[in-house]
Order: structure tokens, then sequence, then C-alpha cells
């Protein structure tokens, strides 16, 4: 069996918030609740779990989506005036076409730094 991320942890002040608002952002399921935590599912079963805590670590997801849904959810981010950026750092405003794709970066409400592209890094383009 191949090896395949199952679920992470993201660490927020306020899990069913965070988890509902990357839900919308995406364009996925409605979270649901499994034990502690507030779950939104992506693609192949994978699952980011919201767990409350008092002082949230920042970390980086990103999410390779369709190249159809990337306008969709860049108009989602744009409609609820999160700005996006062509890289990391968010130093550059928009969105960059690294490997001949597209990508974008984006502050969660709790400050995670996320990223939506339609390419995988060193894919070519």
């Amino acid at each position: 069996m191949p090896i395949e991320l199952n679920h992470t942890i993201v660490e927020t002040r306020d899990q069913d918030a965070g988890a509902a608002w990357l839900a919308e952002v995406l364009g996925v399921p409605a979270p649901t609740r499994f034990g502690p935590f507030t779950v939104v599912e992506v693609a192949h079963g994978t699952s980011l779990d919201f767990m409350d805590v008092d002082d949230p670590h920042p970390q980086h997801y990103a999410f390779l989506v369709p190249d159809d849904e990337f306008a969709v959810i860049a108009a989602r981010l744009r409609d609820r005036g999160v700005p996006t950026y062509a890289d990391p750092g968010h130093r550059r405003s928009g969105y960059n076409t690294n490997d001949g794709g597209q990508g974008a970066y984006f502050d969660s409400p709790e400050g995670h730094n996320l990223e939506i592209l339609t390419r995988p890094y060193g894919s070519g383009g």
C-alpha cells in the first residue's frame, strides 16, 4: 500500500470558525465533528482536524487544486477581502505561474500561511 497523508492537526483559537472558513474558501463539504476536533475533508480521505489552543503556532498548508477551481477559490478570497501573494513571504501581491500552473499564498484568520497551486513543485511546464 502506498503511503498517504491521512490527517493533520490545525491549531486555532476557534476550531468551528476556522474549519468553516477553510471549507467555504476551498469549496469542500461543511466540517464535521470527530471527538474533540472539527474536521475538514479534502481529497483522497485526507482531513485537516481543527483543534482549539490558546496560542496557535502558524503553519503552512498547501492545496493542489484543479485549474478550473483555482479561479473559483481566488474569487472567494477576493470576495472576502483576503489578499493573495505570489510568494510564501507575502512580498509580491497576486499570483504566480510556477511550473506552468497558477499559485497563490494567503493567510487564514488564525494566521496560517495557506497556498493553492495547480501544478506540483518541480513538475515543469
